[in-house]
Formats: C-alpha cells, sequence, structure tokens
C-alpha cells in the first residue's frame, strides 16, 4: 500500500458510463437499457467538456487513478475510451504510474475490444463475472456463462499486466462446501485481486420484490456468517488476504482507485450519475451529477457540467465520512486525523468498549482497526464510535 506521504497525493477521477445491454435483477446502480444506437461521439464530447470544467474548478491536480465505471464501460469502443483519457491529460497533469481500470462484462464479444482498450492507455480491467456456474449467473440475469468467464479471463490476463474479477456470494441455495470450490477456482484464476460480495436485496430492484413474497430465499444469518469466514479463511490460505471489507488482494496489488474513495482523499466524477469528492478553496464539496443519460448529455452541452447536488460537507460531515470508509480497510484509520477533521476526538470510553468485544484493535502507533470478529457488525461498530 501507498505510504502516507502519496496517499496525501492521490487523486483520482471517476467516469461513470451509465448503459447496459440489460438490467440485472439485484442491481440499484445507475445503469440505463437503450434499444437504440449510443451517439458515443456526442457523449465523448460531454465527456471532455465536463472534465475541462472540473479541472477549473479544481486545478493543479495530479491523476493517480482513473476509473471508468457503470453500467458497462465495455460497451463503449476503444476510441472513445481513448477521446475520455487523452481529455483527462490535456485538463490535469497524470501520473508517470497511473492507474486506468475499466469495469468489463465477461462476453466474448466485448473481450475482443481488451487490445483496443490497452492501446487507448487503460492498465488494468475488473471483470463482473459474479458466479462460476451457469444456474447462479442464469439467477443472477447474467448474460455470459461461467465458460465465457473463464474465457474472457484467460484474454485479460494476455492483455493486461493486472486484472480482477468479481463474485456475488451468499447467493440462494449456496452452501459452504460449493463457495470453498468455486472460490479457489476463482482464486486459480485471479492472479492478484478478487472482488467479493454478499448478495445484498435492494430497494426498488426486481430482487426486491421478489424477496418479499417469499419468493427468493438468501441464506439465514448464520449461514451468511459461515460464508463470509470461508471466504475469509480461504482467500487467507491462498495469499490474497482482505485489504477492504469485500476485497482481496497479493500486497501491493490493491485497487488504487477504491483506496481514493476509502481513505477520504478527493476524487473527481465524470459522467451521469457520477459522484465526486472535490476541495475547493479550502472546503470540502459532495458533487453528484444528473443520473438520467440524456439529461445529463443536455446539461453539459448547455452549461459545461451535470451537476445537481454541490453540497459543503462541514467538519463534522467529513470526519463522519472518513470513519465510515476508511474502517472499511483492514488498515484502519488514524484517529488524530479524525481529531483534525471533526475537532474532537473519538470517545476513549467507546474504544475501550469496543476492544473488550473484541470488534477493534488500536495498534501501538495508534492505528484504530476493525477486526475480522468485527467486519461483519461493521455498521454498528461505526455508529458506535460516530455518537
Amino acid at each position: 500500500m501507498a505510504n502516507a506521504a502519496n496517499q496525501q497525493e492521490a487523486f483520482g477521477v471517476y467516469v461513470h458510463w451509465p448503459f447496459c445491454l440489460s438490467k440485472c435483477p439485484y442491481c440499484d446502480f445507475n445503469s440505463h437499457v437503450r434499444h437504440a444506437a449510443i451517439d458515443e461521439d456526442r457523449f465523448a464530447r460531454a465527456f471532455a467538456r465536463e472534465i475541462e470544467t472540473t479541472a477549473t474548478r479544481a486545478p493543479n491536480r495530479e491523476v493517480t487513478s482513473i476509473f471508468l465505471g457503470g453500467g458497462t464501460p465495455s460497451l463503449m469502443r476503444p476510441q472513445t475510451v481513448a477521446a475520455i483519457l487523452d481529455a483527462i491529460g490535456k485538463h490535469w497533469r497524470v501520473a508517470s504510474d497511473v492507474e486506468v481500470t475499466l469495469e468489463a462484462n465477461p462476453t466474448s464479444v466485448e473481450a475482443t475490444r481488451f487490445a483496443g482498450y490497452r492501446a487507448a492507455g487503460v492498465n488494468r480491467v475488473s471483470l463482473g463475472v459474479q458466479a462460476l456456474d451457469d444456474a447462479s449467473l442464469k439467477m443472477l440475469g447474467r448474460l455470459h456463462s461461467a465458460r465465457e468467464a473463464l474465457d474472457a479471463v484467460a484474454i485479460a490476463r494476455r492483455s493486461f499486466e493486472r486484472y480482477s474479477f468479481d463474485l456475488i456470494y451468499a447467493r440462494p441455495d449456496q452452501t459452504a462446501d460449493a463457495w470453498t470450490s468455486e472460490l479457489k477456482l476463482a482464486i486459480a484464476e485471479a492472479a492478484e485481486h478478487l472482488s467479493l460480495y454478499q448478495l445484498t436485496i435492494e430497494e426498488g430492484t426486481p430482487f426486491f420484490g421478489l424477496h418479499a413474497a417469499g419468493k427468493l430465499k438468501t441464506p439465514d444469518e448464520t449461514l451468511a456468517r459461515t460464508l463470509y469466514d470461508v471466504t475469509q479463511d480461504v482467500c487467507g490460505q491462498y495469499g490474497l488476504n482482505a485489504y477492504e471489507i469485500s476485497n482481496h488482494a497479493r500486497g501491493g496489488a490493491e485497487c488504487r482507485h477504491n483506496l481514493v474513495y476509502w481513505r477520504g482523499q478527493e476524487y473527481a466524477g465524470i459522467g451521469p450519475g457520477a459522484h465526486g469528492r472535490l476541495d475547493v478553496d479550502g472546503v470540502r464539496h459532495a458533487i453528484s451529477t444528473e443520473k438520467r443519460p440524456e439529461a445529463w448529455l443536455m446539461r453539459v452541452e448547455a452549461n459545461g457540467h451535470g451537476v445537481v447536488v454541490d453540497d459543503l460537507l462541514n467538519s463534522e460531515e467529513r470526519a463522519d465520512e472518513f470513519l465510515l470508509m476508511g474502517l472499511r480497510l483492514t488498515e484502519g484509520i488514524d484517529p488524530g486525523r479524525y481529531l483534525a477533521l471533526s475537532g474532537r476526538p473519538l470517545d476513549p470510553r467507546r474504544i475501550a468498549l469496543l476492544r473488550e468485544e473484541g470488534a477493534i484493535v488500536v495498534d501501538a502507533d495508534g492505528r484504530l482497526r476493525v477486526t475480522q470478529a468485527g467486519f461483519p457488525v461493521l455498521d454498528a461498530v461505526v455508529a458506535d464510535l460516530a455518537a
């Protein structure tokens, strides 16, 4: 992981491509299905315009990471990706070792574009595999097979030095033995990084209605905890330790862009429904853009940006956000930074109680970390410390 000096200098750019071929039934992200062709040239010009406007507000930054997320960014042509990256390089300095990640679906059609993305400047891909058996993929509404996913991983391996993929666990009818086998197969293919998420039922999704009607049954709390423990144990055995509650990597292979979020650093949000955190005149701004792609497009063409929310965060809000995000990391937080942000220290009595319960530890250098036993109840730990 980066040292403290590099942590302070990190600046990320998140670019949101909002289109998908279909909407997965568990997904509550800002993604949209369009049956007509997308005017990529027009969107590329709008991305460049919003990048220019944002750089005017936050000048003199050196970009250390870029993340093209979605939606499904691998539906973009490589030349669209190249135009976006060129715009970023035109308006900000870009670090020589910048991490440039693109999220991709592991279908054969999209995998054929990997070489083009590499030539455009992408140096890391994150594949939305989600499961390695066909029945689960069908249940999750995915458009690829397990074989197709593994073939796409192999293509990614040839095209990029760095790649990762996602899996969803705690799926209906999943057993600890089945998840152990699936996870071992994933680790054999993953090389350096895996993102492993428990299935959550989000309001407003098709899964939410099915779950409420009793037609979709997820593992109970005991089994879900067992599956979480299996995840930690198996990944640890193979050298992919958790560096964040849902992300596992070999040493040095952590996703640098996501660390920007979790460490409470600055990042620009570009595109429909993107979020950003920018320091303007010494004040932290929480920024988000218009979610609807066509409405965002018209806003950018008229105003130079699609921003619809631009809130100033006070010291208490910044500190709470720092606590909420930072405690997701196994490296934990520096309580001194919390004090600097909020103007008050964390309550030593609450810290002592959480230590007694085994939910947190305090290192010799004073860093406060959540334990493996504490991560499954992280929300409660954060709420207790922030109170």
